[in-house]
């Protein structure tokens, strides 16, 4: 249920304004971003743009210096409904260290569903279905320390996926990943989209997610250039100004209601 104040009818996520500053560098400048129920949207932009501190400042995992952020129509200093959100954070491995199997970390994904962390029939079943989804049925007792990157960043989205989310945000999901996995991962996110989830992806270049976006909002240095239909000569090549390096530490854990 949307949370008081809000409609079905309010952007899922709104972005108004929105400045924010790494250190003491201007990284978002003011931008507006907004995306609605059921739509695909791609942050696209070359390395600094400021594409993943946005999608960070959307889920509070960095403070915005001026502008305002809502999220189903509810502002984020008062929305709590964690649960309705699945993030797949950028660069980092399934387990953060700790010896576990591919099922006990999709089943930490959905604990934010159930009450006292105890769980039910239709909670193992959600479980089940999103190691299915990304392909890792006959391997969900294996441990993700055997796991291969792209392994690993399908293991994420499983967990993303346990909750059985309104609104998927997933920063980077392709890089480094292999090809067999990034045809997984596209078929898996295909079908999330065709049972109405909304998704925001930061992504460098379409690559075979292309047929899913229905926006792409174009960041530079920290401004919107373009918002509007996937640039066509995006579709398959990196922006101009990518270097194909992707210097990216592992994600700090998220200081919010999806801290896992």
């Amino acid at each position: 249920m949307p949370e008081t104040g809000s409609t079905t009818t309010d952007p899922v996520i709104a972005l108004r304004g929105a400045t924010a500053t790494l250190g003491a560098r201007p990284v978002l400048r003011g931008i507006d971003l907004t995306v609605h129920r059921g739509e695909v949207a791609a942050l696209l932009g070359a390395n600094g743009s400021g594409k993943s501190t946005a999608v960070r400042s959307v889920i509070g995992q960095v403070p915005l210096t001026g502008g305002s952020v809502a999220l189903f129509g509810t502002p984020l200093r008062r929305f709590r409904s964690w649960a309705r959100i699945g993030y797949v954070p950028q660069r980092t491995t399934a387990a953060g260290g700790v010896p576990a199997t591919i099922r006990e970390v999709v089943t930490s994904g959905r604990l934010s569903r159930t009450r006292l962390g105890l769980l039910r029939k239709a909670d193992r079943a959600a479980v089940d279905r999103a190691i299915e989804l990304v392909g890792l049925a006959d391997r969900a007792k294996d441990s993700v320390d055997a796991l291969s990157g792209g392994q690993h960043q399908r293991v994420l989205i499983a967990r993303a996926l346990a909750a059985e989310p309104e609104l998927l945000i997933m920063d980077e999901p392709m890089a480094g990943v292999d090809l067999a996995s990034q045809e997984i991962l596209a078929t898996t996110l295909r079908e999330q989209v065709a049972a109405g989830t909304t998704v925001l992806l930061v992504l460098h270049e379409l690559g075979p997610l292309e047929p899913l976006i229905d926006r792409a909002i174009v960041l530079r240095d920290g401004c919107v250039m373009h918002d509007g239909p996937p640039p066509k000569a995006l579709g398959q090549h990196a922006l101009p100004g990518h270097d194909h390096v992707h210097p990216h530490a592992a994600s700090e854990p998220v200081r919010t209601g999806l801290l896992s």
